[in-house]
């Protein structure tokens, strides 16, 4: 099978768990399947529930939780979609979002593999791993192309968080798209967003640019950064820089989404579009760190 190779993947070690989630609201009637990995001397924990999607539940630095729990049907946890959007429309498609995914356990990684969509042909695949050299949570996100055509796609990760707090990514604020939205703030190269109540929803894209304030070496240093800061913790982003001309049509790099009221954020990310041929795969892997301020 040939692969389209984004960024590789980092083998390190990771930890599983069988539990209830409690008090949430569930897509499907199946009881939970979750599996655990810690990071930053255990202070860090992310749960991903392979039974729902092998939706990422829950980022916790010891009790805080960082994520959306608004336990209305898709506005909690951190889930991935292929783009541009405009494929499959609206609800995301089901196989990806919501289904059950197999789940194997190998080398220090848990990896859960969608099941596949007649409606759209693509396998998901999700690696989890954890690099304790640089408590990060390194995830791999694996498209394959198991139709009979040639098929254009990006990867799409979407992440809820609670409707406050601030956002901030390297962009220049003049250059966010649609304009004026949302207040985004000039800080030296960062836009910087509080997030604030209004009574409708709004998103807004942008295009950025890797990220200088964490001085990472190589090839970390090639890649953008979102920021999300809350309740004391500092939720960061890193993934691979995007290019003009790259993202999916009417799609961009960096995505904000505030529901109306303010109900829960979406920080949302996207990788190159890419061309697969019948039998094909592209990998693209974003890195996730949660620290104290």
């Amino acid at each position: 099978m040939k692969k389209v190779f984004l960024l590789g993947a980092l083998l390190i070690t990771s930890m599983s768990s069988m539990a209830q989630w409690p008090g949430m609201r569930r897509p499907q009637k199946e009881p939970a399947e979750n599996y655990e990995l810690k990071a930053a001397a255990g202070h860090v924990t992310m749960t991903i529930d392979a039974a729902n999607g092998a939706r990422i539940m829950s980022l916790k630095y010891d009790d805080t939780e960082v994520l959306s729990q608004n336990p209305q049907p898709n506005m909690y946890g951190s889930t991935f979609w292929t783009s541009p959007q405009k494929e499959w429309n609206w609800p995301p498609v089901r196989e990806h979002d919501m289904a059950r995914y197999a789940v194997e356990q190998t080398d220090g990684k848990i990896i859960m593999t969608s099941q596949l969509s007649e409606k759209i042909p693509l396998r998901i695949r999700k690696t989890f791993e954890v690099d304790k050299k640089n408590d990060w949570i390194c995830i791999t996100y694996t498209i394959t192309n198991e139709g009979k055509e040639d098929r254009k796609v990006a990867p799409w990760e979407v992440t809820r968080v609670p409707g406050e707090g601030v956002i901030s990514f390297n962009a220049a604020a003049q250059s966010i798209w649609p304009a004026d939205l949302m207040d985004f703030k000039q800080v030296k190269d960062e836009s910087v967003f509080a997030i604030d109540k209004v009574d409708k929803q709004r998103k807004i894209n942008a295009n950025g640019a890797p990220d200088k304030k964490s001085k990472l070496k190589k090839p970390y240093n090639a890649m953008s950064v979102l920021r999300y800061s809350h309740n004391g913790l500092l939720l960061t982003k890193l993934f691979p820089d995007l290019k003009e001309g790259e993202p999916a049509p009417g799609e961009d790099e960096i995505q904000v989404y505030v529901h109306q009221d303010a109900l829960y954020c979406e920080l949302e990310e996207q990788g190159a579009y890419t061309l697969l041929h019948p039998g094909d795969s592209m990998d693209w892997t974003v890195i996730w760190s949660l620290t104290k301020q």
